[in-house]
């Protein structure tokens, strides 16, 4: 059972009902999906044909074989910065048999249980270099949002920038008109009328515009010449063994950055529908899916964060969803290509200058800078490199600078101390023996640093949430460092134990982890009442906690026996 897909276990107790549903948010996540596949094969330099067919033959696979329920797989943005700079230096069939490469690693990553691996990426280079891909979509879209007339972008940054702004004056009126029009209509449907996608919208009014008005743009059409109508074919890539050690360094980052984003969009998935996902099942359908998307001519394929949110909003409860979502996209591939060749470019572009932003975690960036200066160095080299350099060479230096960090903590935590009458007396309010723990309060305590690579085992809190009583005291006394990564656990434990109604109390962190706190506000977060400097402290706060829990937790106080009720 435990190797399974999600797709078998739905399956005794699926009902009409939640078909009904599933085919709802299907055909509605596959209309999103439309031109997000197209955009993506475009920015990643790739005919949009090809984006369409990693939708339809990847997205069939992720949810058949994947290990979440509501997971839409796909192209995504991620990839699109690797994918443009092996298609430049490799070719496309260089990219095919990256692609089928970084596969196999997801594959043997989930058959052998490695699939919780990505969790040793900390926090710090996640963001820099999500903030990073995020800058390089924007960029490459500058041209087609204003109708530049540029012959060939270049692929490095800084020369785009520069190629971007030399030939500012040539841009089109006409495109740049479409294109802010699009940008509106999607920011307005995004704000006020939240159920329905304005990736759509703007899709379809965009392109109905050019056909009516006979708009002089670019599009689909004059630039790709169409899209192929039929069923995407089987090919077998031309395979050079000379290119297999060149491609093993992009194949690997294809393989981490399809297992990041797509364990986190199974986490997303996860709080939304409130199922939980099998990680090394959810590696093995994505390691299938970009075995097979090459060999139909698609591109490297994730889990998609923003379409798996659509997916569950839409009523989308089982991987039926996802199947139908791909369904839907070969229907239109089959049924609705020769309209394609109608749809512009800018509208395109506006599209992902939207997703580009979505995807920036921008948010982020406050909550870093509260971090030691070592982290947020990590970041900004992390951030700087994705920009500038490579991808590649951004995680890998990303990853020595946090290993370095890391190896600090662990050394600054580690003292030697002479123990002396006044230690033990300022001792006796942390130990636990000798203090009664009331019915209503649960302790758990955290033992040795709580650095990235650590932070899953509050699951230990997590999953026994719906029978813990209503106040969760945490006892950080032990925990002796805390970096980025520990501290976000920290505030999604506080979401999740607020979520069940219950109420979370820290108490007895040490030196480092209680300056981290600080630096960080988590006193905003969570209440600086609720941050303890003992154990004692926070059994005592917890005694004027008890009646403030919701109605869902009192029938606890009745097995109160200290009369709080």
């Amino acid at each position: 059972m435990a190797w399974l897909p999600k797709s078998v276990l739905c399956l005794k107790e699926y009902t009409p009902r939640l078909f009904m549903a599933d085919l709802l948010a299907g055909i509605t996540v596959g209309l999103v999906a439309l031109p997000l596949a197209m955009a993506f094969a475009i920015a990643s330099g790739m005919p949009p044909q090809a984006g369409l067919y990693c939708a339809i033959v990847a997205g069939f696979v992720i949810s058949a074989l994947g290990g979440a329920s509501t997971q839409i797989g796909g192209p995504t943005g991620a990839f699109v910065v690797v994918v443009f700079g092996i298609v430049s230096r490799f070719g496309i069939n260089g990219l095919f048999m990256c692609t089928l490469l970084a596969g196999i690693i997801l594959l043997v990553l989930g058959a052998t249980g490695l699939g919780t691996a990505v969790k040793f990426i900390p926090r710090p280079v996640v963001v820099g270099f999500t903030n990073g891909i995020a800058v390089i979509i924007a960029s490459t879209q500058v041209k087609d949002f204003f109708g530049l007339k540029i012959d060939k972008v270049p692929g490095e940054f800084a020369s785009r920038i520069l190629a971007l702004a030399h030939n500012s004056s040539s841009f089109s009126s006409a495109e740049t008109t479409l294109a802010a029009s699009a940008l509106i209509v999607i920011i307005f449907f995004m704000v006020f009328v939240k159920r329905v996608p304005g990736y759509i919208v703007a899709l379809f009014t965009g392109t109905a515009a050019v056909v009516v008005f006979k708009l002089p743009v670019a599009t689909i059409g004059t630039r790709f010449g169409g899209i192929p109508s039929g069923f995407p074919t089987l090919t077998i890539p031309h395979f050079h063994l000379d290119l297999l050690r060149p491609l093993i360094s992009p194949a690997i980052t294809i393989a981490m950055l399809g297992a990041i984003e797509s364990l986190m969009s199974a986490v997303v998935s996860d709080r939304m529908s409130g199922d939980k996902h099998n990680s090394n099942v959810e590696l093995i359908g994505q390691g299938i899916a970009n075995i097979l998307s090459p060999l139909f001519g698609g591109l490297p394929a994730t889990g998609a964060i923003a379409r798996t949110a659509t997916n569950i909003r839409s009523g989308g409860r089982t991987p039926v969803a996802g199947i139908i979502h791909s369904l839907t996209l070969l229907a239109i591939v089959l049924f609705a290509a020769p309209v394609a060749r109608f749809i512009p470019l800018s509208v395109l572009a506006a599209i992902l200058l939207v997703v580009s932003y979505n995807m920036g975690e921008w948010h982020e960036i406050p909550e870093l800078l509260k971090l030691s200066r070592f982290e947020i160095g990590t970041w900004l080299v992390t951030f700087l490199l994705t920009v500038f350099a490579d991808l590649t060479v951004a995680v890998e230096a990303g990853m020595i600078l946090a290993a370095l960090v890391f190896i600090r903590k662990v050394t600054q935590s580690t003292t030697v101390s002479e123990v002396t009458a006044a230690y033990i007396r300022e001792g006796h309010v942390h130990i636990l023996q000798h203090k009664e723990i009331p019915s209503y309060v649960s302790i758990f305590r955290i033992h040795g640093p709580f650095l990235f690579g650590a932070t899953d085992k509050l699951d230990a809190v997590v999953s026994r949430l719906p029978d813990l009583p209503p106040i969760i005291i945490l006892r950080l006394r032990n925990m002796t460092a805390i970096d980025s990564t520990g501290l976000q656990a920290l505030e999604k434990l506080a979401d999740d134990v607020r979520a069940s109604g219950r109420r979370l109390i820290l108490c007895g962190a040490r030196e480092q982890p209680a300056k981290r706190l600080q630096e960080a506000e988590v006193h905003n977060y969570l209440g600086s009442e609720n941050i303890c400097s003992s154990v004692a402290d926070a059994l005592d706060r917890a005694k004027f906690m008890c009646l403030e829990v919701s109605d869902e937790v009192k029938p606890w106080f009745l097995r109160n026996s200290d009369g709080f009720i």
